[in-house]
């Protein structure tokens, strides 16, 4: 299994253009045929405000939230039970640009609330946006959201037939699994991310634990830290075996094959830790772990709190030889920034498939400081798609709005006027905002550029460091970034850095990774061992 499965969402944008544009409730019906949406008298407590979306499908092998099905979306204040809004003509949708473009005919409609929460912020500003559930900003999945039954119906927009659905339904709480001998999970309130948010924000970890820990208990263990898209479960994919005893029987992946967890399990592999990071933010599913101005603190949350949290609980040895970092997509950004922004603290990133470390090939390959639009085809560089694939996530961001952890960009931005994060283009006509982009590149998120800029006093601290790997056919276009990379560090003087870059053969696709999971942990520990300070004790927890 690689890791980092759940990275598909990366290229998708979020619309901050419907985030602060909102409707009252109740909405009056425009001309034409009527969806109206029901909140039924006691369903919530109070009056609500959030995004109103609607799913329109074919098919109903699943409920339409839960597939890919025709969108529409519009903003609502104001919502008091027992009162009924309108889908106007007018919602915006994807792929049809709004509901009025639907074609009619019998489809299995569906309806979802996403509830906003009003932060006041210690910048100064007042946003609403979606408090994250532990669900890891997946709207559709959120507890105390509200859903209709699917219902199948003729629809015509044009028309003067109504359809009537009501939000019966609420996303119960999320399921935590309980901790094991093998997996343990914190969780605490930040008081730095609180204290910019006005509201109680948290950060969690999952420890993947080795074997022989409680049985070693005077034994300290490097640390593996993993970057990922939010999630609860297991690092790397590790799965319980059937009963907390050393058997690793149950660890074989129904073909025959060995997994990582029956390494993780056996006599002679190597004894770390491996922690991921819960780190979801009112906009997205994680932070990007670092500062930013929509986001607030979370780099400093996830050095000053967190990591030392996971440090002062399970035995860690806490110092810079013993950790090393890992991730793909946005946690391969996310681990390259780490071991960039804190060379002194980290020992080593090995990064699939990052997300663009150089924006003179951001997303789809635009030059955000130099291409006046965003949804070009880049045919010099041998990619036609790129344009393509921006042109159709910014309108599907229009739709989704602030929620949908879809695009990076917006934890890189300058909040506009309202507090909420502003486009590097328009979503609309995809006009790059070059202001936007050098107030991004300002701020060092520009991985490549940042290391030109400060190469002469921690390129000496990040000599053997970087470990990254590029996908051939990536979908993302991510690697076209990391050539750009790549040559930087090639041609690096006072001190020259020996990067290893790897790219994946014709037909690898992104987060593509050269190894396993378990040689991968190899490889960090052979790293461990040879770049320790003389005296550290590196036979201990090798194998107990």
């Amino acid at each position: 299994m690689k890791i980092l499965t759940q990275l598909v969402f990366v290229l998708i944008l979020i619309g901050t253009s419907t985030q602060s544009r909102s409707q009252s409730a109740p909405s009056a019906p425009e001309s034409g045929g009527s969806i109206n949406v029901m909140l039924p008298e006691g369903a919530v407590a109070n009056t609500l405000r959030g995004r109103l979306f609607l799913y329109v499908t074919k098919t109903a092998n699943i409920e339409p939230r839960l597939e890919g099905a025709k969108l529409f979306a519009q903003n609502v204040t104001e919502w008091v039970p027992g009162q009924s809004v309108a889908m106007l003509r007018s919602a915006v949708g994807y792929p049809e640009h709004k509901l009025s473009d639907l074609a009619p005919g019998d489809y299995y409609v569906q309806v979802l609330f996403n509830r906003f929460t009003e932060f006041k912020r210690s910048d100064g500003h007042t946003i609403w946006a979606h408090m994250d559930q532990w669900e890891g900003q997946n709207f559709v999945k959120s507890p105390g959201n509200l859903y209709s039954l699917p219902q199948k119906a003729h629809v015509d927009i044009n028309s003067n037939a109504q359809i009537n659905l009501v939000l019966t339904q609420t996303i119960p709480p999320i399921v935590v699994p309980p901790d094991s001998v093998w997996v343990k999970r914190i969780k605490f309130e930040s008081p730095m991310l609180s204290h910019f948010w006005g509201h109680p924000i948290y950060l969690g970890a999952t420890v993947l634990l080795p074997k022989g820990y409680n049985e070693h208990p005077d034994v300290h263990y490097p640390v593996v830290y993993l970057q990922n898209h939010f999630s609860i479960g297991a690092p790397m994919g590790f799965k319980e075996p059937e009963s907390n005893t050393l058997s690793s029987s149950a660890a074989l992946d129904g073909k025959g094959k060995k997994t990582f967890t029956d390494a993780w399990l056996s006599e002679h592999f190597p004894r770390v830790i491996i922690v991921t990071f819960q780190h979801p933010t009112p906009y997205f599913d994680d932070s990007y772990a670092v500062n930013s101005p929509n986001c607030g603190p979370y780099g400093d949350a996830i050095m000053q709190e967190l990591i030392p949290a996971v440090e002062k609980q399970f035995r860690v040895i806490a110092e810079p030889y013993a950790r090393v970092l890992t991730g793909g997509s946005t946690g391969g950004w996310e681990t390259l920034a780490l071991q960039i922004y804190h060379p002194d603290f980290f020992n080593g990133a090995w990064a699939f498939s990052p997300d663009p470390v150089d924006f003179r090939l951001y997303y789809g390959g635009v030059n955000i400081y130099k291409d006046d639009y965003a949804f070009i085809q880049r045919k010099e560089i041998g990619y036609i798609g790129g344009g393509l694939m921006n042109s159709q996530g910014s309108q599907r961001a229009i739709v989704i709005g602030m929620q949908d952890n879809r695009f990076e960009w917006w934890k890189h931005t300058p909040c506009d006027e309202n507090g909420y994060p502003q486009n590097v283009w328009d979503l609309t006509t995809g006009k790059v905002n070059h202001a936007v982009a050098e107030e991004m590149r300002k701020n060092g998120f520009d991985l490549r550029d940042y290391l030109s800029r400060h190469w002469s006093d921690i390129g000496n601290k990040l000599e053997g460091k970087f470990y990254v790997c590029a996908a051939h056919d990536d979908a993302f276009y991510s690697n076209l970034a990391v050539h750009l990379l790549d040559d930087f560090l090639k041609n690096t003087t006072n001190p020259h850095n020996e990067a290893i870059v790897r790219y994946g053969p014709p037909g690898s696709h992104h987060v593509w990774q050269p190894m396993t999971n378990e040689e991968l942990i190899l490889l960090m520990v052979k790293h461990i061992k040879e770049t320790a300070p003389g005296g550290a004790d590196v036979s201990s927890w090798i194998a107990l």
